[in-house]
């Protein structure tokens, strides 16, 4: 089961934050169509965030088509994100993991290697926005 963590200094709204890691969960097999979701209860336990916030989060992963409301049950996974190249025990995972010690051993940052690998993925994929961004322009829309 996921256990999520939030970031209340990152200026990601908190149901944005719930989404992304389960997509996370999701496209690195550690979630798999028919787990259960943690209930909002047992989110709202380890979290001491609203119980609105959870359903909110779980509303949007359920209109996206990947979760799934059963009535008395739980909310469960529809389907899964995954790709062999991304697994979490991928080669690639495995690479990116020394690379980020690298990193570290020359003396950069977790804010450095944030901002070191969105310049990377901009470059490489052609994205205009980072989560970061995307997160602070929704916040900004649910105040």
């Amino acid at each position: 089961m996921v256990e999520y963590r939030i970031d209340r200094r990152s200026g990601i709204a908190t149901y944005l934050q719930i989404v992304q890691q389960t997509k996370q969960a999701l496209r690195l097999g550690l979630l798999q169509p028919g787990d259960r979701l943690p209930t909002a209860k047992e989110v709202v336990a380890a979290t001491a965030i609203n119980p609105n916030t959870v359903l909110k989060a779980y509303r949007e992963l359920e209109r996206e088509g990947l979760v799934e409301p059963r009535p008395g049950l739980g909310t469960f996974v529809r389907r899964s994100l995954a790709r062999p190249g991304a697994a979490a025990d991928s080669p690639l995972r495995a690479e990116l993991a020394d690379w980020t010690d690298r990193a570290r051993a020359a003396g950069l940052d977790r804010e450095d290697v944030t901002a070191l690998v969105a310049s990377v993925l901009e470059e490489r994929f052609g994205e205009t926005a980072t989560l970061s961004e995307r997160g602070h322009e929704e916040d900004g829309e649910n105040r």
